[in-house]
């Protein structure tokens, strides 16, 4: 029984991460073309789909209209979200643990190397991996013995480009593929709702006092919701160092679960992220429609 409700789980994934694929063509079709405002039926065909299958496939993806999802997506959407977050830092920051990024802790914890292990470079670590569908895209996934150490989507280079990257990370370990320990992690990862705070997901990471810092800072911002750069150097009371908060949020190394995604430019444009801008824009608005609980199928 078990094993069919881990197949059952895959094939969902599986399905979600096709139809990914054409959410990618949509969002790039809209980004190249949203000076001549295109209709739906041209937005579908850009991803090679009929309007009632383009409406179809947005239903089963998020659970919203192709419309009311690129709303999310627009600059007045950005930018009015990042005026209505700086209120949730601020609670954040007052409140300390039992601040709006409290409920996201609950689910993710992460533990840092020591200065000593930073040292050795994972030399004494055994890091196994597994390549998985998500709804974003092909992803891969490895861990330690103590977490997760790495979460990424596979992008420009393929599955190779993706191996190397987790081994520039961890370039002594022991690296090998065990897709059956990682499969049971992945289906959690991916369920916004449901019990996913039941098991908390366990982070094994290697950074600087820095870098640890602005990533535990990341774990405050709920989802549904977007802060800028200036924003997390503020939080963190170092309003002048903006660009190495962009630089730290641009090497997190597990994507989704450290949501890095949830940072923008100040002026509200959705772009640098490290799996791809378009895959950073399908997943905020992904969260966006799942936190507004809207079942619009309208166009």
């Amino acid at each position: 029984m078990v094993e069919y409700i881990e197949t059952m789980k895959e094939n969902k994934l599986t399905q979600s991460a096709e139809d990914y694929f054409h959410i990618g063509q949509a969002i790039e079709f809209v980004e190249a073309n949203f000076k001549s405002q295109p209709t739906l039926e041209e937005i579908a065909r850009s991803a090679n789909l009929s309007k009632f299958h383009f409406q179809r496939l947005f239903k089963r993806w998020v659970g919203v209209s192709p419309t009311r999802f690129m709303q999310f997506l627009t600059l007045e959407y950005t930018k009015r979200q990042l005026d209505e977050s700086k209120s949730v830092l601020d609670a954040s920051y007052d409140a300390g643990l039992s601040g709006p990024g409290r409920l996201h802790d609950l689910f993710v914890n992460f533990e840092a190397m020591t200065p000593g292990e930073y040292k050795r470079l994972g030399s004494d670590l055994r890091i196994e991996y597994g390549f998985h569908p998500s709804p974003f895209g092909e992803c891969l996934l490895a861990m330690t013995e103590r977490g997760v150490c790495f979460l990424g989507f596979v992008h420009d280079g393929g599955r190779s480009a993706a191996i190397m990257e987790l081994r520039r990370n961890w370039p002594l370990a022991t690296v090998s593929e065990n897709k059956q320990k990682t499969k049971s992690i992945i289906g959690k990862v991916f369920a916004l709702s449901a019990g996913r705070g039941s098991t908390p997901f366990h982070l094994h990471l290697k950074g600087t006092n820095f870098q640890v810092q602005v990533w535990r800072a990341l774990l405050t911002i709920p989802a549904g919701n977007v802060v800028s750069y200036g924003d997390i150097a503020a939080y963190l009371g170092k309003p002048k160092a903006y660009r190495a908060v962009a630089n730290t949020v641009a090497i997190n190394p597990v994507s989704f679960l450290i949501p890095c995604h949830r940072v923008i430019t100040s002026s509200g444009l959705i772009h640098k992220y490290r799996w791809g801008a378009t895959r950073k824009k399908a997943i905020l608005g992904w969260e966006a429609a799942q936190v507004s609980g809207t079942s619009d199928f309208s166009a």
